[in-house]
Order: structure tokens, then C-alpha cells, then sequence
């Protein structure tokens, strides 16, 4: 039986609908945000996985028909998901995984199909919302309902769920997540906000969260259905004590090597002491493959026992620096000589090298995707190769953590950058991260940026990134600053904060707890700014404001304005005339070749020119200013003979530019034949006299004679 829910939030409606569609799932519901629909689906395998982790799936499927667009390309549908879509599905997948219990090993899949979009009412949040709500309708033991909602701030207001309009003029663009009780996802892009004023914005976020929870919960009790018990993992008692006996004094030493490689190597040398010694003691025993399979879970969980019980009560870290203490810091700029721009930013073994690449407007990134931007000047992109952590691995296209890394790493530069009139490049920064023991995301900011200023990119502010921890053990709790690899492994929270002196540009934060209060979050942002101070000093010793001159092998620069009723001259007839601008000069064959000046011309009449080479700029401009230039009415020119005809002949006052000298205007005294006064190649002086009724140019030669007769 179809059940519709009706709801009011924030000046939008908000339709729930259950019963009509995928009824097969085990749980479905179809949530109308005022035009955006979205079909969220729950299954659960009847199974319990062998792996030794919560198999859940969450899926974001753009579909391009939601806002009437047909996809790209030769094939004409929906390929792999977007970079929108994949940080879409992560957003939804951060806050719904810590609401099962840690050792729930059946399959779920979460399914969400964009059917319609406004892009006033966001897709995303209104996927969160189904994805919690179908998974709490369900009999897929599920903890509490989540909720997301985008903050604004428009002049000095907060807003829920702003419009693409209001979020152009916010300073603010906040994703904020969470139960009723408290947040546990943050991803956030500001203009350099303060600390205070982001606290209040997730505060405020938070009240929104509190409703949306209590309409599911609303919901859940009209149709939701019992909760199943499933076979949650659990571990022998026995074994239990028999390993922690064996190995937990050996595992407290390497814990505390500082040194990462070193110290991996002694916790996996323990590790496998474990299982060789229960493998001595059991060797009999029928079942020993499964033991043995939980013997290498208890050592995990002794490895991170050990570090929370040492960071929580002792306050030592496995490396032993304090709390608040950052590891130590360097860079440099110019590795690259043939580069636009680079920087390597290193904090600890974590490392970054970072690349900055200048190109024409015309080059920037097509968007096939819901939102309404299709196209971007600035890219970031994240490479995080397997040899960084002393690994094998798959090398291919991005998965969903390259993706993550580097739009959160994009989104904290992009506050700074110069726009398009300042600077009209299309600027590509990647970072190799060459090295990694935590946070190579906030390192790969600060190569960033330093890259940045290396290329000459005039950016307002320096940015710097920061990863914050948290350790909890019963109700005490601890704060990292620049956590390392074992303690974002090992921890409750990993929250990363960018931004300048002056303020914040970026947040992310995930937990593996139930959510965090507003002290931690207001205790987290103070380490970070103070961190982000001492980073930032670091950075100004080696490069301390963005170059004056770009790279030789940057595309250098010219810009000119023409009136829009001026391009189609500039263009030609089916590009004729701008192909033989790029061509003759570059002195190329081909408007494809490496070599060719590239023009940019917008519809407003705004032409920029790139090439190395500025003597090439500088002809193509005086081609291009040839052919805009005006005739005035009046003045006299210096134009060559083109053509004769028997009426008179066509003088070329400039490429582009041509004017009739009638016969009767040709000289003071009667000429019979035009030819008798010019022929082709002639340069001769000429009067601009005014247009015919076709547009055409009249010229005079005879009033520039009769002038000098005069005097």
C-alpha cells in the first residue's frame, strides 16, 4: 500500500513516499525536496561476509536526464560516475557507516537514483535523507537516523539548504551531518571564515539536522519493521587472553618506534609472532585456519588498544611528541626546471610534490554532470601512488579517495585564487604525494599553494592544512595535532582544517564514533588555527609572496576589447579569418600545432592571447587591431592599389580594410581610363569620404589633391 508523509522544512516541501516503488528492496523510499526526486534503496545480504569488515556499499547514481540533458560523447549514456557524483556518494557514505555496529559483517547496498534535480534544492542532502530513512524503514539493523544540510551566509545571515543564487554571494558553504545528538560528518569551503563564526554555522546546521531526524523517526515508527538479528563477529574469549598475554609487551615497544617504516615493520614482526606461536601451541586443533583468523584481529586490537590507552592516560604518542606538537617542517620551490611552477612540502614522512600548470581559458575543465557549473578554471588533482607508503598496488584511474583528497585540497586554494579578469588562465595544480604517514591532504595544500606563488599565480593569502584527532577512551578524550597514520587508524576522528591567517577555507571531518560535541569542535578548531600559524611561517621562509614574472615556459599574456559586433570580422566566414591570424603568426601549418598562438575570444568581446613567445602575441595582436580598427571620415590615408577596374580602383588602407576610389575621384582632371592613373602595387594617398548605402568605403584621391593645389 503506497504511504505518502507529508512535511514543511525551511519554506520547502518535503514529500516521503513508501509502497509504490522497488518493493522488492528491504527498504525504499521515494523523497520529493520540492522538484528534486531521489529513489533511496536498501538491501542486506542474507549472508554474513568472511571479510574482516562491514561490506556497505553507498551509491550515487547521476542520472543526466534529471535536469533534461543528454550525455556527451559517441555513446550517449551514463559511463563511470562523475567527480561530483563520487564526492556525493562519500558525503552520503561518511556519517551513515559509523550508525552500524563495528562488527556487522553482512553485505548492504544503498542505491540512490537521481531522478529529477533543482539545483536550488540540494540532490545530495536529499540522497542522505532516503539513505538513512530506506535503511531505517528496513529490517537491516540500522543504529538511529542521520541528516545533512548545507549552510550558508548570506550578509551576515545563515541559511539552510541555500539556493545556487544565495550560495554565489555566501561566505559560507557548509555540508554539515549527524544524528539528533551530534555531528558526525563535516565538509565546508569558506572565504576565510574565523573559527567562532564556524562553530555557530555547524551549531546552526545542527538544529536543521535535529527536524529532519525527527521526521524519520516519524516515519520509521508509521512503517518501519522489526530490526533482524544478525551473527555479529565475535572473538573467542580464550584466544583472546592467550594472545594478549603473549604479545601485548612486545607490541607497547614497537608502538613506540618513531620512526614509520621501522616501526610497521616491528608491529608486523609481532603480529606474526602471534600467530606462529598459536600455530605452535594449537597445532592440532581442527579448526586452526579460523583461529588463526582471529588471532590477527586480536593483535589489531591490541595495536589499538595499546595506542588509545598510552595517548588517553600516559599522553604519549606513539612517536612521542606533544599533543599540540607538529612534525618537523620543510619545502622548497623550483624543483622542476621546465615546469610553470613547483613546490615539495614535507611535514614528518608525509610528502608532497605539487605542480602548477598555466593554460589558455579556452582550456579549462567540461562538466557533463546535474550541477549547474560546466566548466572550471582551477583544478587540483591528488595522486597517492602505492611506493609512497612502501607498498605494491593497483595503479589506474582516481578512486574515491584520490577524488576526496583532492577536492577538498582544490576547494582550500580556490578561496584565494585571482579571478578570471586578474589572472584569465586556466591554472592545473597536481600533487604527487611521494611519501605518506598521515594527512598527505593537508600537505598536498601547502605544496599547493607554494607551487602557486612558484608559477606567479597572484593569490590573495597563503593557505595551510592541518589534520586533527581524536582519541577517547570512556569519558576521557584527547586532541591530536598533525596526526601520523597510526593515529588516524587507530582513532575516533580525522579533521582537517585550511585556511590563511585570517581564517578558515576549508573543513572535512569524519568520525568512527557516534558524534562529537560542540567543546571538542571548539577545543579541535583552536589547535588548528594555532598549527596553521606555525605552518604558515614555515611556508613564508621559503616563499614568501607569489612571483612577479611567470616561467619562461608559461604562456605569457596579451588582452584587448572589441565590440561584439566586431567578432564575426575578427572570426571569418567559417573561421577563415582567425585561422589565418593563428597561422601566419606563429609561422605554423596547422592551428593545432604546439607551436600556434591561441586566441580566446568571449561573447562580450574580451580576446586574450597566449603564446611563449611574445613577439608572436604581438603580430597576432596587430593582425587582429588591423582589423577593428575604424575608418575615420576625413582623415587621410596611405592605402595600396589591390584592383583596377574600368569604374575606378580598390585601395587597401590595411589588411582587412578596403576602400573605392570612383574614376571621378581619381584625379583633379578628367581620367578616362583608371588604369592610365594606378595600377595594382601602387601605394597612393587617399581621403576617406564616407560610406554608400551597401556599407561600403569611399575614398577620395582627387581631395587630397585639390588640398595640396589649394596650399
Amino acid at each position: 500500500m503506497k504511504r505518502v508523509f507529508e512535511y514543511e522544512f525551511y519554506g520547502r516541501k518535503l514529500i516521503v513516499e513508501n509502497g509504490e516503488l522497488a518493493k522488492q528492496a528491504h527498504g525504499a523510499v521515494l523523497v520529493r525536496y520540492d522538484d528534486t526526486v531521489i529513489l533511496s534503496t536498501a538491501v542486506m545480504s542474507n549472508n554474513v561476509s568472511t571479510a574482516d569488515f562491514f561490506p556497505l556499499t553507498i551509491l550515487y547514481q547521476e542520472k543526466l536526464y534529471s535536469v533534461g540533458k543528454i550525455p556527451g560523447g559517441f555513446i550517449k549514456r551514463e559511463g563511470r560516475p562523475t567527480d561530483a557524483g563520487t564526492l556525493a556518494a562519500r558525503t552520503i557514505d561518511r556519517p551513515i557507516r559509523p550508525m552500524f555496529d563495528e562488527n556487522f559483517r553482512n553485505e548492504v547496498q544503498v542505491v540512490n537514483t537521481v531522478l529529477s534535480v533543482d539545483n536550488d534544492c540540494t540532490p545530495e542532502m536529499t540522497a542522505l535523507f532516503g539513505t538513512s530513512l530506506s535503511l531505517g524503514i528496513s529490517h537491516i539493523p540500522f543504529d538511529e537516523p542521520v541528516s545533512g544540510v548545507i549552510v550558508g551566509r548570506v550578509n551576515g545571515e545563515f541559511k539552510i539548504n541555500p539556493t545556487a543564487a544565495e550560495l554565489e554571494e555566501s561566505d559560507i558553504n557548509l555540508t554539515v551531518a549527524g544524528t539528533k545528538n551530534a555531528i558526525t560528518m563535516v565538509e565546508a569551503g569558506c572565504k576565510e571564515v574565523s573559527e567562532e563564526d564556524m562553530l555557530e554555522a555547524l551549531m546552526f546546521g545542527h538544529e536543521a539536522i535535529k527536524e529532519l531526524c525527527a521526521i524519520q523517526e516519524d516515519i520509521i515508527s508509521e512503517i518501519g519493521v522489526p530490526k533482524i538479528e544478525v551473527e555479529l563477529a565475535k572473538l573467542d574469549e580464550n584466544i583472546v587472553k592467550e594472545v594478549s598475554e603473549d604479545i601485548t609487551t612486545d607490541m607497547l615497544e614497537a608502538i613506540q618506534i618513531e620512526d614509520k617504516l621501522e616501526k610497521y615493520a616491528r608491529i608486523d614482526e609481532v603480529k606474526e609472532l602471534a600467530v606462529t606461536h598459536y600455530t605452535e601451541n594449537h597445532a592440532d586443533s581442527e579448526t586452526l585456519e579460523d583461529e588463526l583468523k582471529q588471532v590477527k584481529k586480536i593483535a589489531d586490537n591490541i595495536e589499538a588498544a595499546e595506542v588509545r590507552r598510552l595517548i588517553t592516560e600516559e599522553k604519549v604518542r606513539p612517536d612521542g611528541r606533544d599533543m599540540t606538537e607538529i612534525r618537523p617542517l620543510s619545502g622548497s620551490v623550483d624543483l622542476l626546471p621546465r615546469t610553470h611552477g613547483s613546490a615539495l612540502f614535507t611535514r614528518g614522512q608525509t610528502q608532497a610534490l605539487a605542480i602548477t600548470t598555466l593554460g589558455a581559458i579556452g582550456e579549462h575543465q567540461i562538466l557533463d554532470g546535474l550541477g549547474l557549473e560546466n566548466e572550471k578554471r582551477f583544478m587540483l588533482h591528488y595522486n597517492f601512488p602505492a611506493f609512497s607508503v612502501g607498498e605494491t598496488g593497483r595503479y589506474g584511474s582516481p578512486g574515491r579517495r584520490e577524488i576526496g583528497h583532492g577536492a577538498l585540497a582544490e576547494r582550500a586554494l580556490l578561496q584565494v585564487m585571482p579571478s578570471e579578469e586578474e589572472f584569465p588562465y586556466t591554472v592545473r595544480v597536481v600533487s604527487e604525494v611521494l611519501e605518506s604517514n598521515g594527512s598527505s591532504s593537508q600537505a598536498s595544500i601547502c605544496a599547493g599553494c607554494m607551487s602557486l606563488m612558484s608559477a606567479g599565480v597572484p593569490i590573495k593569502k597563503m593557505v595551510a592544512g592541518i589534520a586533527m584527532g581524536l582519541i577517547t577512551k570512556d569519558d576521557k578524550y584527547t586532541i591530536l595535532t598533525d596526526i601520523q597514520g597510526l593515529e588516524d587508524h587507530m582513532g575516533d576522528m580525522d579533521f582537517k582544517v585550511a585556511g590563511t591567517r585570517d581564517g578558515i577555507t576549508a573543513l572535512q571531518m569524519d568520525i568512527k564514533i557516534k558524534g562529537i560535541t560542540k567543546d571538542i569542535l571548539k577545543e579541535s578548531l583552536a589547535q588548528a588555527h594555532d598549527a596553521r600559524e606555525e605552518i604558515l611561517d614555515v611556508m613564508e621562509s621559503i616563499i614568501s609572496e607569489p612571483r612577479k614574472e611567470l616561467s619562461k615556459y608559461a604562456p605569457k599574456i596579451k588582452m584587448i576589447d572589441i565590440k561584439p559586433e566586431q567578432i564575426k570580422d575578427v572570426i571569418g566566414r567559417g573561421g577563415d579569418v582567425i585561422t589565418k591570424i593563428i597561422l601566419d603568426s606563429s609561422n605554423v601549418k596547422s592551428v593545432n600545432d604546439k607551436d600556434a598562438v591561441k586566441i580566446d575570444i568571449s561573447d562580450e568581446g574580451h580576446v586574450v592571447l597566449y603564446h611563449q613567445d611574445i613577439a608572436i602575441i604581438d603580430k597576432a595582436l596587430a593582425m587582429i587591431e588591423d582589423i577593428i580598427k575604424e575608418v575615420e571620415i576625413g582623415k587621410i590615408y596611405t592605402g595600396k592599389v589591390v584592383k583596377v577596374e574600368d569604374f575606378g580602383c580598390f585601395v587597401e588602407l590595411w589588411p582587412g580594410c578596403e576602400g573605392l576610389v570612383h574614376v571621378s575621384q581619381l584625379d583633379t582632371k578628367r581620367v578616362e581610363k583608371p588604369s592610365d592613373v594606378v595600377k595594382e602595387g601602387d601605394e597612393i594617398v587617399v581621403k576617406a569620404t564616407g560610406y554608400d548605402k551597401r556599407g561600403k568605403l569611399n575614398l577620395s584621391r582627387k581631395e587630397v589633391l585639390s588640398s595640396k593645389t589649394e596650399k
